[in-house]
């Protein structure tokens, strides 16, 4: 692929509202994600890639972590999320998935899954 376009300019003002205005399993999931909590990897909160914006995204490893909510469970937007993750599986980004409900029931399978795949992904010494 050519180049990545990563946090474009005109993309600062709607990351800027999304971060501000979070909903709760993101601010849950951040409060984990933080001050390289999970195997001292730097997480960043709505990163742009292209022209979409991933929840979470952690450059060291090539990780995006997307929260989804009700909204992601149609037709419509379902064949938007493959296309993205297609786009952005072609940047060497591995995308993660949660739903709202794993993030507020199951943090510990969460994170568990965040961790195993951060070392998976992470080059070897």
């Amino acid at each position: 692929m050519g180049i990545i376009l990563r946090n474009l300019p005109n993309t600062i003002e709607k990351r800027r509202i999304l971060r501000k205005n979070s909903p709760s399993p993101e601010q849950r999931l951040w409060y984990f994600l933080r001050n390289k909590n999970i195997q001292n990897t730097k997480f960043r909160r709505q990163y742009a890639v292209g022209s979409y914006i991933l929840d979470f995204y952690a450059p060291e490893v090539q990780l995006g972590v997307e929260i989804d909510g009700d909204s992601h469970f149609n037709a419509q937007a379902q064949a938007y999320d493959a296309e993205r993750t297609k786009y952005l599986n072609d940047c060497d980004i591995q995308v993660l998935r949660f739903t709202n409900t794993e993030v507020m029931q199951n943090m510990d399978g969460v994170l568990k899954n965040l961790t195993d795949t951060i070392i998976s992904r992470r080059p070897s010494p």
